[in-house]
């Protein structure tokens, strides 16, 4: 018996040891990733930029998530019932879902986050991505205490969420950041620092480890997440890439693996060069300027259009994007679900000749020409494009006697005094759906919306249509109501749309799992790489 009892142990002891060593040779697969800008903030609450997005949908998970294809599939919720009236929604918490700490992930810590959105001290800039839910506007604007939200825990794996009226895309809303949870004793305990390195608790495949501004942010995989069986990748290394070719020089030479956009002016070498790896696909987005609307000359819908219809969008798109945006002559982009065709630009098929023609009309009629020549600003955010764009459009306006001066600034302080409403005349910004409906886009010019607002408009006409869609089930007369909104918007410019986007990635061969979608969404838990 000793002699048996030698050997298993023996046998244990030797399996033990290979299991170790074959840890131990397992190579930690890092992931060095490319994006635009830097964070201005980690909190899901607070967040507003696509630059964010990327990193807290790793960092956390929402009620639905979406795939590799931005399909949506379950998510922290493994599964949902809809009530017939389309106003009950009634989520079954995963029963493995996780917080990083360990803990479970409750249907009470969905109600805390979503009551903290809409809560006014929190100035959460989406706030109204949850106006759908019951109550969710009054709450937000100081009416009613956050409790009176429409949304309880049945029990801690059942929450049930009412809306104010039936609402088609409510459960692509639930993918959007600001829609994740946050952990409520980490939020109570830490306030803001919630989200520092170390100490943010998170329910995402990865955790935050690292972050240093202007350089890298780091998140390691999450043991606690459900998934982490499925999850290939050990360590993401985010790096911001604001210069474009800086980045291009660094894919090239290995050091990242994939970059979320391309100098556009090299967009020739790089199709010839990069074959499959320059990878480019239909992407809901809307590149515009916006303008200050409140601020003479621009309060004045002739100098808007004026300045609006003399941009050759055709030559920006070509010329200055090299084939890798759209003209745009709409704010909601064409293709977009529970819509049809998008309310475009009246002179839209007029000849360039024919709408710089008119415009000079326009701005004499306004008191500008020669004479008087009309001085205006551009603010852009660092990155070449948008200086050729603004560039470009300066030479255009020339001709009308139009002065311009140029100024950039970081992508952070530029968002920044855009939504905090600072001195601006004309200033770059885009728009990246964030699910695939027309209110998305529409929002952004809503009186009750002015953190996105940035042009400041109001218009009754446009606010009424816009409430009277929100309680509209019927599809197309609810699309009938926003073409109605938007034909307002074209008529009186507190835009000026430019560009229909298209994504522009550059993805390492090394990189599997990478799949094109109109949402240009690549969570990292379903990427891998090869050696």
């Amino acid at each position: 018996m000793k002699g048996i009892r030698r050997t298993l142990i023996c046998s244990a002891l030797i399996a033990a040891a290979g299991i170790a060593a074959s840890w131990e040779a397992r190579a930690e697969v890092v992931y060095n990733r490319g994006n635009s800008a830097d964070p201005e903030t980690l909190d899901p609450h607070k967040t507003s930029t696509v630059y964010e997005a990327h990193i807290l949908r790793d960092l956390f998970e929402g009620l639905v998530a979406e795939d590799a294809a931005g399909e949506l599939i379950p998510g922290a919720a493994s599964s949902w019932t809809v009530s017939e009236d389309g106003l009950v929604y009634t989520f079954a918490l995963n029963p493995e879902g996780r917080w990083s700490n360990g803990e479970p992930v409750t249907a009470d810590d969905f109600v805390f986050s979503m009551r903290r959105l809409v809560d006014p001290a929190t100035a959460a800039q989406y706030a109204t991505m949850l106006y759908p839910i019951q109550n969710a506007e009054a709450v937000n604007t100081g009416g009613m205490p956050a409790d009176q939200l429409g949304v309880r825990a049945i029990d801690p794996a059942t929450l049930e969420v009412t809306l104010a009226e039936p609402t088609p895309f409510f459960l692509e809303l639930l993918t959007h950041q600001s829609a994740y949870p946050v952990n409520p004793a980490s939020v109570e305990e830490l306030g803001s620092d919630f989200i520092r390195p170390g100490q943010m608790v998170s329910n995402g495949a990865y955790t935050l480890t690292e972050f240093i501004p202007n350089d890298h942010i780091t998140l390691k995989k999450n043991p606690e997440f459900h998934d982490a069986a499925n999850v290939a990748i050990d360590t993401v290394n985010y790096f911001p890439t604001e210069d474009r070719s800086a980045a291009l020089r660094r894919f090239q030479s290995g050091e990242l693996l994939s970059n979320d956009d391309v100098p556009v002016e090299q967009i020739g070498w790089i199709r010839e060069n990069m074959g499959e790896q320059f990878i480019s696909c239909p992407y809901l987005g809307t590149y515009y300027f916006t303008v200050n609307t409140q601020k003479p000359p621009l309060d004045d819908v002739r100098v808007r259009r004026a300045l609006s219809m003399a941009i050759d969008r055709e030559f920006l798109a070509e010329e200055i994007w090299g084939g890798t945006m759209l003209p745009g002559y709409s704010l909601v982009p064409p293709g977009i679900n529970n819509y049809g065709e998008p309310a475009y630009l009246d002179y839209k098929d007029l000849s360039m000749f024919d709408r710089e023609e008119r415009a000079a009309e326009l701005l004499a009629e306004a008191g500008y020409g020669p004479d008087n020549p009309l001085r205006v600003e551009i603010r852009y955010n660092t990155s070449e494009n948008h200086r050729n764009t603004s560039t470009a459009i300066a030479s255009m306006w020339e001709p009308l006697g139009v002065q311009v001066s140029l100024v950039n600034s970081d992508t952070a302080t530029h968002y920044a005094l855009l939504r905090e409403r600072g001195d601006y005349d004309i200033a770059r910004a885009g728009w990246i759906g964030d699910y695939s409906d027309p209110q998305n886009f529409l929002n952004l010019l809503v009186s009750w919306n002015p953190r996105f607002n940035y042009a400041r408009w109001e218009n009754p006409r446009f606010d009424e249509l816009m409430r009277q869609s929100a309680k509209t089930a019927d599809l197309d007369e609810r699309a009938r109501l926003m073409q109605q909104a938007e034909a307002i918007v074209a008529e009186e410019e507190p835009y000026f749309d430019l560009l229909t986007y298209a994504s522009k990635n550059l993805v390492s061969p090394k990189l599997k799992g990478f799949v094109c979608n109109t949402l240009d969404h690549h969570p990292t838990r379903f990427l891998s790489i090869e050696p």
